[in-house]
């Protein structure tokens, strides 16, 4: 008996190329072809003197946390460090404590960072992480995150008393590369659209609209997105939701879009 309840379907996988694999994996195990078309690429701000002197004062032990909310995150501090020369064993001796947003952030810090994360929240968001976090008045805490990050966490670590230093890491642009997906869309052979973040739908639209293409495409495909920010973030695009994850993990996504798709053939 086949258990792969994926197989014939095309699915298009828009993660950022470093993000990608984790997800294309799940839906192979499925049965699932995975088409490849990146709407993110992370890139070094091109100021990074203060993201820069953040790293030597966390090496230096300055600080009490260090909160990663993201892969992303995950990925340039790991690139800085070691164009900066210093050594992750330096950040582990500085008795700096680590939270972070997501098994998946908290799996790439051990083997990109070779760190112990201290703290992960029951939430994949990271309004539960400044809830659970419970930090002391005077606290300091390091936050290097997007360029266009949502000012909540750091408002809420205000709030509580920490001492934030946040600071832009990277920028994202739009990704390029990957399998011809307009060219699939007007073949009609595309089946689902998988978005992990607002910045995927964000940058799909855009990348679409420049390579001839536009959103009424998806039209007869299936849209799932990994929570509901993500999935506003569709529908203001005008894109046709039909699954949103509950648990905001790419494990999530992949089950979700199973069980629609499971109740859909019913």
């Amino acid at each position: 008996m086949n258990t792969q309840t994926l197989t014939g379907l095309r699915i298009a996988n828009t993660r950022a190329l470093r993000q990608a694999p984790s997800l294309t994996r799940l839906l192979e195990a499925e049965g699932a072809e995975v088409l490849h078309y990146p709407t993110v690429e992370i890139e070094p701000c091109p100021d990074t003197n203060e993201f820069d002197s953040a790293l030597q004062e966390m090496a230096e032990g300055r600080f009490d946390w260090l909160i990663v909310t993201s892969t992303n995150t995950v990925y340039v501090l790991a690139d800085r460090l070691q164009e900066l020369g210093i050594g992750t064993e330096s950040v582990a001796r500085s008795k700096t404590k680590v939270a972070a947003v997501g098994s998946a952030t908290a799996a790439t810090i051990a083997q990109e960072l070779n760190l112990v994360t201290d703290l992960l929240p029951d939430d994949y968001v990271a309004e539960s992480l400044a809830a659970s976090l419970q930090v002391r008045r005077g606290q300091q805490v390091f936050l290097p995150q997007s360029a266009i990050a949502r000012p909540v966490l750091v408002k809420a670590l205000r709030r509580a008393g920490a001492e934030v230093r946040a600071v832009a890491a990277y920028q994202t642009v739009v990704g390029h590369g990957g399998d011809d997906l307009p060219r699939h869309f007007w073949q009609g052979d595309v089946d689902v659209v998988l978005f992990t973040s607002a910045s995927t739908v964000h940058n799909f639209v855009q990348r679409l609209k420049a390579e001839s293409g536009d959103a009424g495409m998806l039209c007869d495909v299936t849209v799932a997105c990994i929570g509901p920010m993500t999935a506003e973030a569709a529908r203001r695009h005008e894109l046709p939701v039909q699954v949103v994850a509950e648990n905001r993990t790419v494990e999530g996504l992949v089950h979700s879009l199973k069980s629609y798709l499971a109740q859909r053939r019913r």
